[in-house]
């Protein structure tokens, strides 16, 4: 009786602390959503909601009655939130999100590996588990869990307008200084996958993509040297949003009332990756990629061999 009782102590001994040291780690899902300074709610509503067709999902109020921050739905799954504080050390970028199907095994696979989590993971005031860590360039990245009794799952198949621009946003892109520790904390601790990176000028790398391991969103490393200026922030911190045709999507945009409060000329390009694009920009100056899912010609675009920027 005593050796059996020895061997169950010792495999519960064993499996706990396994259990602390080889968390694995859940599935991220996908991109949640991208949250932008604004510093005219009203001029970004009018933005998001009446030009691009969006609408939103709820805002979250400060004591005062005052909007602190506004949920823009995108589909389901995805979001932008407008947050009316005043901007801090990433131009207009307040964090990026990921969601996952386990915000508690993230919490502990992630103090596993060696970032630094909060101590519990609470349920946000939308009623989804979250929480933040920092990524090596110091970009704030959220981690959700989207719960059914939640704001997001209360309202799953509402509040997503026929007529919005776009379905999905496809990717968010950040500025990152140092391309090795960014690919330590995405790819070896987080799991992303790279599938294309490209350059600008043929000789200095400029993008990396990096997919998330189980879905089909991704991030755009926006590599940098430098101090970048407010203008050259609002470029490359942006989000990507796909759309079936470019010129289908801007002749919808020309078309609307709201097209008068957007002073810029809307263009269709095509980028280093082959894919049809136009670039809008918020009132605050944040890129607004729209961009077709497909190459022009359905074959891939030829990843760069250009060396990162030193």
């Amino acid at each position: 009786m005593n050796h059996w009782r020895i061997a169950l102590i010792t495999f519960l001994l064993t499996a706990t602390f396994s259990g602390q040291t080889d968390a694995s780690r859940p599935r991220i899902l996908g991109v949640a959503h991208i949250a932008l300074y604004s510093s005219d709610l009203a001029k970004a509503r009018a933005f998001y909601e009446d030009f691009l067709g969006f609408q939103e999902l709820a805002t979250l109020q400060r004591d005062d009655g005052s909007v602190r921050i506004a949920f823009v739905k995108i589909n389901d799954k995805q979001y932008v939130e407008l947050f009316t504080d005043a901007p801090k050390d990433d131009g207009q970028l307040n964090h990026i999100a990921l969601y996952t199907d386990n915000a508690q095994q993230m919490r502990d696979y992630l103090a596993a590996h060696g970032i630094k989590v909060p101590v519990t993971v609470p349920k946000g005031k939308t009623g989804n588990y979250n929480f933040t860590i920092q990524d090596p360039d110091g970009h704030t990245v959220e981690i959700v869990q989207y719960l059914p009794d939640s704001l997001t799952g209360t309202n799953q198949g509402k509040l997503v307008p026929a007529g919005r621009i776009s379905t999905r946003i496809m990717h968010v892109g950040f500025l990152v200084r140092n391309l090795e520790s960014s690919m330590k904390f995405y790819h070896d601790v987080l799991g992303f996958r790279e599938f294309w990176r490209g350059s600008s000028n043929g000789t200095q790398l400029s993008w990396v993509n990096m997919r998330v391991p189980n879905g089909d969103d991704y991030v755009e490393f926006m590599l940098y040297t430098g101090t970048p200026s407010a203008q050259e922030r609002g470029g490359k911190n942006h989000l990507s949003l796909e759309v079936p045709a470019i010129e289908k999507a801007i002749q919808d945009l020309e078309q609307r009332p709201a097209r008068k409060l957007y002073g810029r000329e809307i263009k269709t390009q095509v980028g280093k990756n082959r894919k049809r694009q136009a670039n809008l920009f918020d009132p605050d100056g944040t890129r607004v990629e729209l961009m077709e899912p497909n190459t022009v010609d359905g074959q891939p675009a030829l990843s760069s061999t250009a060396p990162p920027p030193q």
